[in-house]
């Protein structure tokens, strides 16, 4: 998530000059805190169906299922005819304006979920939707459309045509997980995987407000990996995001996944193994490990490969439920921050069902990057009750916050060196699903932490798609 430069301490009591008086000591900064503050309807009645343990519309690793810019936010899903919509409100308005696509979701896949993202060199709004490890589809808005929201009328026309390429740039047909990010320069950035789950590749591909380029893939399938029980000679790296921190340095948590069933102990879990860490300090060109160690260079054949060392910042085997796909962020000093979740070795050092074990005894950790170059796991002591994902978002003051499956939220102040987790959100009312979608670019603008979560049905009966907006501390 792209951070903002830390707001000035509050001060206790008024000061005649910009000195503090004699005496006069600095407010502490406030710890985590949510205030609900409303509640709107996008679709009484959107598309549902279960596949992976998700829906479509809110499977939490959409980047960005729903983001803010200038003054309004931007929503899209799939409806219960399966048209791709998207909508815009003015911030705090009760009521939002659709548009719908020439695209209806083509199948039962909750993956092929639909990502925003806008290129600020010319105020385009762009949209992948409908990929999983096959072809995609692509809008890109007219120039300008979001620089001045409220002057633009908001109709099919200033969307433009329905492409399967980024305007004739075809990148892969087994293409995966777009996820946009713009750079500091205003560039917008597409990261995608090419292949299929457990032998797949990590790309990019670059906007620079007049044409895309194919920047090329960063991270190799290839490669033994050994664990205790069996061998693996191919895989896929699952990343918990793409983000520019506050200095222009690109992070990436990620873990992989083997292709080898032999790895684990049970054939009933999931290959996933490790938590690995990568950043770039040029724009996604090259990437380093922790230690700052070059250990690829994108559209290469020197790729990061599970072979290279020094790229797992916390240990763990194919035996655990690791998540993959999970959250991070940075803070207001650039250091990197990220939510994953297993089942700990204190229940068993096997688990024999993915999605039984994980809801019967999953648990969320917060991991994160000190300014003296060491990590920090903490647990966040909040049963997921779920087999599904947790995102992470970080407020102006750096506090934490978890938001759990069902719309529960905790947090954990920046004051304890984030080890006070408390729960603070309970979801209670909300009868969501589970995963929600979070708006990580509304935060740093008005301090407003805005979720859009499905409520619960049953079979293929569409249900209510909401988004609810609650403010965090100023």
């Amino acid at each position: 998530m792209r951070r903002r430069t830390v707001l000035t301490t509050a001060l206790l009591g008024a000061v005649a000059g910009p000195a503090l008086a004699a005496g006069t000591a600095r407010a502490a900064a406030p710890g985590p805190s949510v205030t609900r503050t409303g509640t709107t309807l996008l679709d009484p009645q959107a598309l549902y169906f279960v596949s992976y343990d998700g829906l479509v519309n809110n499977n939490s690793f959409q980047k960005n299922g729903l983001l803010t810019y200038r003054g309004h936010q931007y929503a899209a899903w799939y409806t219960a005819d399966r048209s791709a919509v998207v909508a815009r409100r003015a911030l705090g308005a009760g009521s939002w304006s659709t548009i719908t696509l020439g695209h209806k979701l083509k199948s039962d896949d909750s993956h092929d979920v639909i990502s925003m993202g806008v290129s600020r060199t010319d105020g385009r709004l762009h949209l992948n939707m409908d990929s999983h490890s096959d072809g995609f589809f692509y809008v890109k808005s007219v120039a300008g459309l979001l620089d001045d929201p409220a002057s633009t009328a908001w109709t099919p026309a200033v969307l433009g045509a329905v492409q399967t390429s980024l305007d004739g740039l075809a990148l892969t047909t087994q293409f995966t997980y777009p996820q946009f990010v713009a750079t500091p320069e205003g560039r917008l950035q597409l990261s995608y995987r090419t292949g299929v789950s457990g032998n797949g590749r990590n790309a990019l591909a670059e906007y620079d407000g007049s044409s895309w380029t194919a920047l090329g893939e960063w991270s190799a399938s290839t490669g033994t990996y050994t664990s205790a029980h069996g061998s693996s000679t191919a895989r896929n790296m699952y990343l918990h995001g793409i983000d520019y921190d506050v200095n222009g340095r690109l992070h990436s948590f990620f873990t992989w996944r083997e292709q080898n069933a032999a790895v684990m102990c049970s054939a009933d879990g999931i290959t996933n193994h490790d938590t690995g860490y990568v950043h770039s300090t040029d724009r996604g060109r090259t990437w380093r490990n922790d230690a700052g160690t070059v250990v690829g260079t994108t559209g290469t054949t020197n790729t990061v490969s599970v072979t290279d060392a020094g790229l797992v910042v916390d240990p763990l085997g194919p035996d655990h439920s690791l998540m993959n796909q999970e959250s991070q962020a940075t803070d207001s000093a650039g250091l990197p921050h990220a939510i994953i979740s297993y089942v700990p070795g204190r229940f068993g050092q096997c688990t024999t069902g993915y999605v039984k074990d994980r809801t019967a005894n999953g648990r969320a950790f917060h991991l994160r990057k000190g300014s003296s170059g060491g990590w920090t796991k903490t647990e966040i002591p909040i049963a997921l009750n779920s087999s599904q994902r947790t995102r992470l978002v970080l407020d102006r003051y750096d506090n934490a916050y978890a938001i759990l499956p069902f719309g529960r939220i905790a947090g954990a102040s920046k004051a304890s060196g984030h080890t006070d987790w408390t729960l603070l959100f309970d979801g209670g009312g909300l009868n969501a699903f589970g995963e929600v979608v979070i708006d990580e670019t509304r935060v740093p603008q008005d301090g407003t932490l805005s979720v859009m979560y499905q409520e619960k049905s049953a079979g293929t009966t569409p249900s209510a798609l909401r988004v609810i907006d609650l403010r965090l501390p100023s």
